[in-house]
């Protein structure tokens, strides 16, 4: 009984990956917004930045870099403090 619902929680998820791979976006061809356009001529202008990947992380989305620079830093500090417990 285990082995069949293995298998058939195996071809539950290659099944769901193989939906997601099929039907998603070609890579390169992204759909161009509104927003890119007004980010390219306009983010030098408002942020004092000449690189655009800056302005766009720094100034435009600042506040979801912070998010996810803490998440990043949470992850490393729970692997320290699980790892050290097994070192000591």
């Amino acid at each position: 009984m285990r082995k069949k619902v293995g298998l058939l929680v195996l071809f539950m998820f290659f099944s769901f990956m193989l939906f997601g791979a099929t039907t998603g976006m070609s890579f390169g061809e992204p759909e161009y917004d509104d927003m890119d356009g007004y980010i390219l001529e306009n983010a030098q202008e408002e942020t004092a930045s000449n690189n655009v990947v800056t302005s766009v992380l720094l100034e435009y989305r600042s506040l979801d870099t912070l998010g996810e620079a803490t998440v990043l830093i949470t992850a490393i500090l729970s692997v320290v403090v699980v790892l050290r417990r097994f070192a000591q």
